[in-house]
């Protein structure tokens, strides 16, 4: 079995070992994109990226989870991981009129990844979300992404998602990435998504940028450069 076939059956898998006492709905997702971008920067080489994860939520407000996608970057960095898994768990809850806070603990792994830094790395998050905007700050509480020396590293992320109603939807973004003791490669990425959902599946198309030229991938390629992303993601 291939590495990209034995993805989806790992996501499955996890997903049925989640904890039984989740009373909330169980969901899972997949799906296909042109270029799998992370806070700007392509993770597959500006190439197409497998992805699908699953879901729990329970009806206090707590959920857990987990996510994959086939990435290219670890053995470009001369590692040998061909896959991203996150498992994440969090508390989300209206606090107020309108108002929502969710808070939770982001764990990124890559197996077998062969670096001599690790890039698995944890990330604590807390987010508030009003109408139809979101500030979410992330924080990591290890290394970030094989960056040595990096823990504390910071992400602020601004974004909004306007109904345009028959099915469309608008969200455009801003994110801060600060990388602790490791400033060159600190930035900030925009970007603006239209989606189009019919039945069970999401149509995207989004505009990516980023201000820097610091990432740089096989064959000299810019992995933060301006591009457009094409997504098809199914959810069941």
């Amino acid at each position: 079995m291939t590495r990209i076939a034995k993805l989806p059956l790992a996501l499955i898998c996890t997903a049925l070992a989640l904890p039984a006492w989740a009373d909330g709905p169980l969901s899972f997702n997949a799906s296909l994109t042109s270029d799998y971008r992370y806070r700007g920067i392509s993770q597959s080489r500006l190439k197409p990226a497998l992805q699908g994860g699953a879901d729990f939520a329970h009806d206090s407000g707590f959920y857990l989870g987990t996510w994959g996608s086939t990435i290219k970057w670890i053995k470009d960095s001369g590692g040998d991981a061909s896959t991203e898994f996150d498992f994440y768990g969090g508390y989300k809850k209206e606090i107020a009129a309108g108002l929502t806070l969710d808070v939770g603990l982001l764990k990124y792994v890559y197996f077998n990844h062969e670096l001599a830094v690790s890039p698995d790395t944890l990330e604590l998050y807390g987010a508030l979300s009003a109408g139809p905007a979101t500030l979410k700050v992330s924080r990591s509480t290890s290394n970030l992404f094989g960056f040595s020396d990096s823990k504390g590293s910071m992400y602020y992320d601004l974004s909004a998602t306007f109904d345009l109603g028959n099915g469309f939807s608008l969200t455009p973004h801003v994110g801060r990435q600060t990388v602790k003791r490791n400033g060159s490669y600190s930035y900030t990425d925009y970007s603006l998504t239209l989606n189009k959902t019919v039945g069970a599946v999401t149509w995207g198309v989004a505009a990516v940028d980023t201000n820097t030229d610091a990432y740089v991938g096989a064959k000299g390629k810019d992995l933060g450069k301006a591009g457009v992303v094409l997504s098809a993601k199914l959810a069941f």
